[in-house]
């Protein structure tokens, strides 16, 4: 499996003294989205691999991506004897919900959009997060398949109850008018659904249970949408499977394991064990 598969990237350094010298090194990026016993120790089996393989430095970075616990989670892995330290393993440490989402606000990162939803935030400010989520993003410029996968992440880390989500519609339509449309450009296509329908709520039973399908339906477009953005073919049964999921929980969680496995076997996994 490829070093950029797996989200371990190359970079060039440059040392400029009387001659320009290029140095390599890989970044290994580890998300932890449930707190784990033994996890330095994880994360040092798979440096250690790395180092093997390529015969590079390895700067090992872990982000953990949980709600709780918020107290800080170690950033080293140890093993020692009585009378000595055999060997000492740091790796920095992301830890989201000890993030404090102001603080990226005006960041021009789709990194900190997508990840905004997932720090320290107070109830009475998840609307305002997810809306300046998606304003920062409007202001980025992406190709569709990134803005899809970056606007995907808000939408699933920040899942809006219904007052929620009558306050964002607001918010969203007291924007002036051209940052509006650019606004509701990015919101994936669930979302736009939900906001258009909701206006419509309670005329008829009906119109609700076409709402529920329409998002459904949107839902499942998007997992598809992000599978084939990044592995481009889908085998067919994979779509079948998808297009017969009928929860939205379960097809929320999918979008996140559709942006973040390694391949589409990883992708294969998740897929039957959420069933």
């Amino acid at each position: 499996m490829s070093l950029r598969a797996r989200g371990w990237n190359p970079i060039w350094l440059r040392r400029f003294d009387s001659k320009v010298c290029l140095a390599f090194f890989i970044i290994h990026v580890e998300n932890q989205a449930q707190p784990g016993r033994n996890f330095g120790r994880r994360l040092f089996r798979y440096f250690s691999r790395l180092h093997d393989k390529y015969d590079l430095p390895v700067y090992p970075i872990v982000v953990f991506s949980f709600a709780s616990p918020r107290k800080p989670q170690a950033n080293a892995y140890s093993v020692e004897f009585p009378n000595k330290v055999v060997m000492e393993f740091h790796y920095d440490v992301i830890q989201l919900n000890g993030l404090n989402w102001r603080d990226f606000l005006n960041k021009p990162s789709p990194v900190a959009a997508a990840l905004m939803a997932k720090m320290n935030i107070a109830r009475s400010d998840r609307v305002r997060v997810k809306l300046e989520c998606l304003r920062l993003l409007a202001t980025l410029r992406l190709n569709r398949a990134k803005m899809k996968l970056t606007s995907g992440f808000v939408d699933a880390y920040l899942d809006l109850n219904r007052e929620e989500q009558a306050a964002f519609e607001a918010e969203v339509q007291a924007l002036a008018a051209d940052e509006t449309e650019e606004v509701m450009e990015i919101v994936t296509s669930w979302m736009r659904e939900g906001l258009k329908q909701g206006r419509r709520q309670g005329r008829t039973e009906g119109r609700r249970e076409g709402l529920e399908e329409g998002q459904l339906r949107a839902a499942r477009a998007d997992v598809l949408e992000i599978l084939e953005a990044r592995f481009k073919k889908v085998p067919a049964g994979m779509k079948k499977t998808l297009r017969a999921i009928e929860d939205r929980k379960r097809l929320r969680l999918l979008l996140r394991q559709a942006a973040t496995a390694a391949n589409l076997k990883e992708f294969q996994r998740h897929l039957v064990e959420s069933a």
